[in-house]
């Protein structure tokens, strides 16, 4: 048996014998709570990035709402959790037919069209996730294109090593409770993939391209804290004393990061900041991540405030290697996705659930697990968005003019403006007066 979503998996249970309707109302209370945070990830983006350019973030994870729950019911579910094969499932759910049989292996205590819409929230938050590094020069339409093939290409095979009982990493040990390696590892590895691509924004580095608006990355971070407690401790799949585990674990390691951080900036910079202490919130959600149904409170202290500090180094990253990640989704979430996997290595302990790690008696085989899962995910991830980003930029496009980008995407790909003021009522005078101060 693995312990996978935090669930133990074992023969398909039935359908209606085994239906626990505290469980039921959990899991669809806790899809709700996920599915606020793609509106949370928005406005945390929308506040970090130019005024002229709020709105065209905020599309972007909104449009991945409705173009991921299409395609999820049409296919990319069954691919992700059906059949028996290691490396992808079948179409054998395709349009969610036969959605009464319980997906192989695991042993739901819940309707299985529970699990579809629960697994839904996470495929539209994990590609919504890359938009952050691409910020201020991506085609509107392109996006929802590219993204799309996304969800089928990489985030399904993914989704069914891991998550799925079938899985091949799965089956070899690999712990990863609601999708540390899934979600920011896979979503991080693509974000640096596509910005490798497409390129740097015109005038960075030199440029400062400073927040717009600070209170809206907070309001979205705090949105993030509430819903993740959905993504961590809806991912015990049961209402049981596990997913309380998961839900003090996760409250733990954001408050230890948000300090981790805001300490490093102290000492780094001799100021602590609020956009700081938001990332670093951030950082801590996504490091307890695949870790918070495996390890401690006390371990999941450790986990933070490591998180906190060592992703607050890796936004430099950046700068010393010249890449244009935007909003610092490489040195957020596929730093933190991979330090949050790799720590259940070290701390994950059977008294919570699943494996010892190496410093609860359990040697380096958990650890081995783990790094062959994130190499895997990584790697894969990476190598396959790479070249559907390649192939895209070098047909259809994916990154707007210099004329369009430096009229920023709201304008350029919506025709609108996020502000209008009574000075500037044109929304053009007002974006290029914005531009020329901001």
């Amino acid at each position: 048996m693995h312990f996978i979503m935090g669930t133990v998996v074992s023969a398909a249970a039935t359908t209606t014998d085994a239906t626990n309707h505290a469980d039921t109302a959990w899991i669809l209370a806790s899809s709700a709570l996920v599915l606020l945070m793609t509106p949370g990830l928005a406005f945390f983006y929308g506040g970090m990035v130019r005024g002229k350019n709020v709105l065209g973030m905020l599309a972007q994870n909104y449009v991945t709402m409705g173009a991921v729950s299409i395609l999820w019911i049409t296919g990319v579910y069954s691919l992700a959790f059906n059949g028996t094969g290691g490396l992808i499932g079948n179409l054998h759910q395709f349009g969610l037919n036969h959605i009464w049989e319980q997906p192989t292996g695991f042993a739901l205590t819940t309707p299985p069209m529970v699990f579809v819409a629960f697994q839904l929230m996470f495929a539209i938050i994990t590609p919504a996730l890359i938009t952050g590094a691409t910020a201020d020069r991506l085609k509107f339409g392109s996006w929802v294109a590219f993204s799309s093939l996304w969800l089928i290409l990489v985030y399904a095979p993914v989704a069914h090593w891991v998550f799925s009982p079938a899985g091949w990493l799965a089956k070899k040990g690999a712990e990863d409770f609601a999708g540390g390696t899934v979600v920011h590892a896979n979503a991080g590895a693509a974000a640096l993939a596509v910005i490798l691509v497409i390129g740097k924004r015109k005038g960075w580095p030199k440029e400062r391209m400073r927040p717009h608006n600070v209170p809206y990355v907070l309001l979205g971070a705090g949105l993030l804290w509430f819903g993740w407690f959905g993504f961590n401790a809806g991912s015990a799949l049961s209402a049981n004393t596990l997913s309380a585990y998961a839900f003090v674990n996760t409250n733990t390691a954001t408050g230890a990061a948000l300090i981790g951080w805001i300490l490093t900036e102290k000492f780094r910079d001799g100021h602590s900041t609020t956009l700081g202490a938001a990332s670093g919130a951030v950082a801590g959600l996504v490091a307890i991540t695949p870790a918070c149904g495996f390890v401690s409170p006390m371990g999941s202290i450790v986990i933070g405030l490591l998180a906190g500090i060592i992703c607050c180094l890796a936004t430099s990253l950046k700068t010393i290697f010249k890449f244009d990640d935007a909003l610092d989704v490489v040195g957020v979430h596929l730093v933190g996705g991979i330090l949050g996997a790799l720590l259940i290595g070290l701390f994950g302990t059977a008294m919570v659930n699943g494996q010892n790690g190496f410093f609860y008696k359990g040697g380096w085989t958990l650890m081995g697990h783990q790094v062959l899962a994130v190499v895997a995910v990584v790697t894969y991830s990476f190598v396959v968005t790479y070249i559907l980003a390649l192939i895209m930029e070098k047909t259809v496009g994916l990154r707007v003019s210099e004329e369009d980008e430096a009229a920023g995407l709201d304008l350029s790909q919506h025709a609108e403006t996020a502000y209008e003021s009574a000075t500037f009522s044109d929304g053009s005078r007002f974006l290029s007066n914005f531009t020329s101060t901001n």
